[in-house]
């Protein structure tokens, strides 16, 4: 894309922003708001989804889902579609006078002068620097003269349509998938995910959106997206996992049409632990979760559209 970036390749500067939406993240969930749960289907005008650019099609990943998912709701747009002030030029359009844009970030690295040439002299690897890039985008309700079509309404996913969907991407993964018992959890050392029969939730979706966040721990396996998943139970790595496999499923289900909802609600003190020890912690885990998510989704393909943790044992529910 298109865009003017301003980088904040200064220290203070990349520190600021980490700061700004880590801060902003802590005060919605001390407020009780969890923000990758948003109220789809209630006070939200927009439809459920990923947002994606307008112009390209893509969906945004990380943190940025975050951002633009709290912007729809607390700003009442209707879409989940976005674009940059020259993209709506470019599509024949215009960002209304006087509309103000949200901001994303783009995380980057780059190598400096003096830094390659020190590597160069002592024969080892350059350290990069660690940047963002700041973007800013209008919600296409915030645009006039666009094409008709370039910020379709997503069609409501009925259970129906979502449930088989769900199963049969279960199925095509070839996780070890273990149905019974009492509790959910994944076993890393076992590499074996356990989840309560359908009939012991309250509605069958939620046996679905458990079976998706116990496998959003799977995907972390060593031989799949090697995360750290050694901590203990009430460790901070621990935590972190579980902030992971969180988003994973949120952004899972909002690919497959189902609302999300948070599954361990009582860790949110240990998030909240872990987001004011470090700033880049929900970035981090927002990334990792965006390539769960992809990982997960990526067995529709093979399944076909048509178609925990245990304390104590070094596991994550």
């Amino acid at each position: 894309m298109a865009h003017t970036a301003s980088r904040t390749a200064s220290g203070s500067g990349r520190s600021s922003l980490y700061q700004e939406i880590t801060d902003k993240i802590i005060a919605e969930l001390e407020g009780g708001c969890v923000p990758w749960v948003q109220p789809w289907g209630t006070t939200a005008k927009a439809s459920l989804a990923l947002p994606r650019n307008a112009a390209t099609g893509r969906h945004y990943s990380g943190i940025n889902i975050l951002i633009l998912w709290d912007a729809v709701v607390r700003r009442g747009f209707t879409t989940q579609s976005w674009l940059t002030f020259r993209q709506a030029l470019g599509l024949g359009g215009h960002v209304r006078k006087g509309e103000t844009g949200t901001t994303v970030v783009f995380a980057d690295r780059f190598v400096p002068p003096d830094e390659r040439r020190r590597a160069e002299r002592d024969g080892d690897e350059p350290e990069a620097v660690h940047f963002l890039k700041r973007f800013t985008v209008f919600n296409v309700a915030q645009c006039d003269g666009l094409p008709d079509d370039i910020a379709p309404t997503p069609v409501p996913v009925a259970d129906a349509v979502a449930l088989p969907e769900v199963k049969a991407l279960i199925e095509a993964s070839g996780a070890d998938f273990r149905i019974g018992g009492e509790r959910a959890f994944y076993v890393p050392a076992a590499d074996f995910v356990q989840v309560p029969r359908p009939e012991a939730f309250f509605e069958p979706i939620n046996f679905y959106r458990t079976a998706l966040h116990e496998l959003g721990h799977w995907s972390g396996h060593p031989s799949r997206l090697d995360r750290d998943q050694s901590g203990g139970f009430g460790s901070k790595p621990y935590a972190q996992e579980e902030l992971v496999a969180e988003m994973t499923a949120a952004f899972a289900c909002a690919s497959l049409g189902i609302v999300p909802t948070v599954r361990h609600a009582d860790y949110i003190a240990s998030w909240l632990a872990v987001l004011r020890e470090d700033n880049r912690a929900i970035f981090r885990a927002a990334s990792a979760a965006s390539k769960a998510a992809d990982f997960l989704l990526a067995f529709r393909s093979a399944a076909g559209t048509a178609a925990g943790t245990e304390p104590g044992n070094r596991a994550a529910a």
